[in-house]
């Protein structure tokens, strides 16, 4: 369903659910997302509510908060087509019989300001904000809509979702944290992201994993701040459980090699493979020519050979910069003796 939903053709995953009773395969969650989106997507909105519909009565039963996650696909998708009206009568109904929302908790919401329609972004936040407001608090429903909205990079909503479970007594967990910094990162937002790991996940229970960490050292990369990336390594190392991997590795050598620092790079790949992490032939190569580059061709001929004894094949700008790099460093001695005489 998924590949067919990709390529906009949701008519056809939409059969193939249909048809999954037939066969004795139960649709779960991620079933009713796959399809919920393909049929959004494609404009599809009546049978994307026909769906819904089936959803309420099938895995919504004991109005679990994951589910707020499909609920929001086809919400945004009615106010992005101007269905407003339509949207505000689904979401009370999502409020009722897909989040089992008390009675109490849907009277406090004002959703007045979601008719008037002139701006379907504020709509969608409204309608958003009633959906975490609305229902019946939970780590899930808090969990799963705040993932969501960092997967979209709408990093704001994400922190309003953060900061109303706070109110209710549950602390965010890692899998969030990992999402914001994710969506901070595409922002290149780096103070934040540094912030994340730093201030934000010190709060609760929570400590950092390799997987955190690695988003950490590739936004540093990126925006050229390599050497604090090294820093963070460090703090990996003196981390209870938390083991740098081949990921981590291959950032740091990457974003080394990036800012120029190859001789640093050299030390950090040395590492990891004291570590037992096999670099990739895209690694080895930008080592190698960047050492190459700053006359450092004794290195250079030692990453090769180890590069060749495990089997990978360097490319052909390897040989170049290696021979420019030598032919010129025999110049230059030529040039020394010539001078000397």
């Amino acid at each position: 369903m998924e590949g067919l939903c990709r390529f906009k053709k949701s008519d056809l995953a939409l059969n193939i659910f249909q048809e999954m009773d037939f066969q004795g395969c139960y649709p779960d969650r991620e079933s009713y997302r796959i399809l919920m989106k393909g049929l959004c997507d494609d404009g599809r909105l009546d049978e994307a509510i026909h769906l819904l519909y089936s959803m309420f009565w099938r895995i919504s039963q004991k109005g679990s908060g994951e589910d707020i996650v499909i609920y929001r696909i086809l919400l945004d998708a009615l106010c992005d087509d101007g269905k407003v009206e339509e949207a505000l009568e689904i979401l009370g109904k999502v409020l009722r019989k897909g989040l089992k929302a008390p009675k109490s908790h849907r009277q406090r919401l004002d959703l007045s300001q979601c008719r008037d329609g002139e701006d379907s972004e504020d709509t969608k936040r409204l309608i958003n904000e009633a959906l975490i407001r609305g229902g019946v608090p939970s780590m899930g429903s808090y969990s799963a809509m705040a993932i969501d909205l960092y997967n979209e990079g709408r990093v704001d909503e994400g922190d309003k979702v953060l900061d109303e479970m706070r109110k209710r007594g549950f602390f965010p967990s890692l899998p969030m944290y990992k999402a914001k910094a994710e969506a901070l990162s595409k922002k290149g937002r780096v103070s934040e992201v540094i912030k994340v790991i730093e201030e934000d996940i010190k709060e609760g229970t929570c400590v950092p994993s390799v997987g955190l960490y690695n988003t950490i050292l590739k936004c540093l990369c990126n925006a050229g701040d390599s050497e604090l990336a090294i820093g963070y390594l460090k703090k990996m190392a003196k981390q209870v459980g938390c083991v740098a991997n081949k990921e981590t590795y291959s950032i740091l050598v990457n974003g080394l090699c990036k800012d120029g620092k190859y001789v640093e790079a050299s030390r950090v790949l040395e590492e990891m493979l004291i570590k037992s992490h096999r670099p990739g032939a895209e690694t080895y190569n930008g080592l190698i020519k960047g050492l190459c580059s700053i006359g450092r061709q004794y290195e250079a001929v030692m990453w090769l050979e180890e590069m060749i004894s495990q089997g990978m094949l360097p490319d052909l700008s390897i040989w170049n910069s290696l021979v420019a790099s030598v032919c010129c460093k025999m110049s230059n001695i030529e040039m020394f003796i010539m001078n000397s005489f």
